[in-house]
């Protein structure tokens, strides 16, 4: 039985963090005299006569948080946070439909990095700000962050952590997931400052240093220039994001190893080589493409093929050129870079580096065992055998990846887009990139997808997030029977 009052008293408190999140754009709002300071308040007092409603008439209730409770508050805490999370949008006026409103906020809890807005630098600060928040917020995860800064959540918590934490492993640095949460958000707070710093010595403004960190270390894309990252026209700034994408995009658990020096442990790990190898790979084609198609300098072939190689590979969705106007085969690189993802335990999506990894060996085995049907050949990753129960969670996850991608793709279709837009929409929202292709590209929004089509994206951003499994359980009728 499903102890409801428990939920909600978890949502309650969950809800009171937002608004902390709140305050804080109410202070830029202060600073930089916006017109969206009235909209903030509003949406402060909003959340916390809500939230502290919830949190306070169930405050009685039992500790314990069993598995279906721990997937119905991860399920249903990033709908929460963007049903509120738009509401500065809306109260603000920056953002007329709730629709438009709620998509841009979904995305940029997801760190989808897909946007309805034409003109982002016409917005506030207060607003800007919110918006690489809400990434930064969703980057490592809303439950790890209640994780490390609430202990009442420690008590069950370990199920809030493997329904949300991403990948098919659920690695902990410490016995106590409360500690690895904090351990974890303290890493990810130290590479955050680190990326500002070093992107203000560029030249780049507090300001837009600290959004840029927020969505570089969330793997998010949210820029405040319409322009993306080409707007800056810095080699030395590209370089930054390249180098801090690339942390962002490797589990965190080897940051925390590297912190302690342990470097042997982090390159001994079979999914990062493997991570390293395929940026290497593809940087160093579509690169050598461009120096012997193009007249641009061999360094600045492959800081555009690296940039945006690894952009969409950790799934964060900057853009320093328009790769549907490259040569056609390195625009189909960067479509099917798309479907590999990030690191598993970093805060990039997609269908994540280990599920690739363990599907390429294992197909390689299976080609063996058709030569040796008597040996007894097993997969195995940083030198242990990989169970067959993961080996089955890993082929049904791509399973049903590619089953609902090519069913939203008829979805979008039926709406009247074309093959390239349907497809890449579909691709860009649930593996949580951003630009797409077809009219959903790298230099075009989702502004003009209709109301049906936001709402269905949105699902998409929230699907790909929570890795499939998460959400689609809430929808099994084995999952609601005692």
């Amino acid at each position: 039985m499903v102890n409801y009052r428990k939920v909600i008293n978890v949502l309650g408190l969950l809800l009171l963090i937002e608004g902390a999140f709140i305050g804080l754009c109410i202070i830029v709002s202060l600073v930089y005299g916006g017109y969206d300071l009235a909209a903030f308040i509003i949406t402060f007092l909003v959340i916390i006569l809500v939230g502290g409603t919830a949190w306070i008439s169930t405050r009685n209730e039992e500790q314990y948080i069993g598995k279906r409770e721990g997937f119905i508050i991860v399920g249903l805490v990033w709908v929460m946070f963007s049903i509120f999370g738009c509401l500065p949008f809306i109260f603000s006026g920056a953002i007329n439909s709730v629709t438009d409103a709620f998509f841009e906020t979904m995305s940029g809890f997801t760190t989808t990095g897909a946007t309805i807005l034409d003109d982002i630098e016409a917005m506030p600060h207060g607003l800007l700000f919110w918006r690489s928040l809400t990434q930064w917020i969703g980057g490592l995860g809303i439950i790890v962050l209640s994780l490390a800064i609430l202990p009442i959540l420690g008590v069950g918590g370990m199920q809030l952590f493997i329904a949300e934490v991403p990948g098919p492993t659920k690695e902990k640095i410490h016995p106590r997931v409360k500690e690895t949460a904090k351990r974890l958000w303290g890493i990810y707070i130290i590479f955050t400052v680190a990326q500002a710093f070093l992107m203000m010595l560029g030249g780049m403004s507090l300001f837009d240093a600290v959004n840029h960190s927020f969505t570089t270390m969330a793997t998010g894309g949210f820029s405040t220039k319409q322009a993306s990252i080409a707007h800056f026209d810095s080699a030395y700034i590209q370089y930054i994001i390249i180098l801090f994408m690339l942390i962002a995009g490797t589990n965190f658990t080897l940051s925390y190893f590297a912190f302690h020096r342990k470097f042997r442990k982090v390159w001994e790990n079979d999914e990062f080589r493997f991570y390293l190898t395929v940026i290497a790979i593809f940087t160093l084609i579509i690169g050598a493409g461009f120096i012997i198609t193009s007249e641009a300098s061999p360094e600045s072939s492959l800081r555009t093929a690296a940039f945006q190689v690894v952009s969409i590979v950790t799934t964060t969705g900057y853009v320093t050129s328009d790769y549907l106007g490259w040569f056609p085969l390195f625009t189909v690189v960067i479509f099917l870079l798309m479907f590999f993802g990030g690191s598993a335990g970093s805060t990039a999506a997609g269908v994540k580096m280990i599920r690739v990894l363990l599907i390429f060996r294992n197909s390689h085995l299976e080609l063996k065992r058709l030569i040796y049907p008597n040996a007894v050949l097993r997969v195995r990753y940083n030198d242990q055998v990989v169970s067959p129960r993961i080996i089955s969670n890993v082929m049904a996850f791509v399973f049903f990846y590619i089953a609902i991608l090519l069913f939203s793709v008829c979805v979008m279709g039926a709406m009247g887009y074309n093959f390239d837009t349907s497809f890449g929409a579909v691709a860009a929202t649930l593996g949580n990139i951003g630009p797409g292709m077809g009219d959903v590209g790298p230099v075009e929004s989702y502004s003009h997808i209709p109301v049906f089509g936001k709402w269905f994206l949105s699902f998409m951003m929230m699907l790909g997030r929570l890795e499939l499994f998460t959400v689609l359980v809430l929808f099994s009728p084995s999952f609601w029977r005692k």
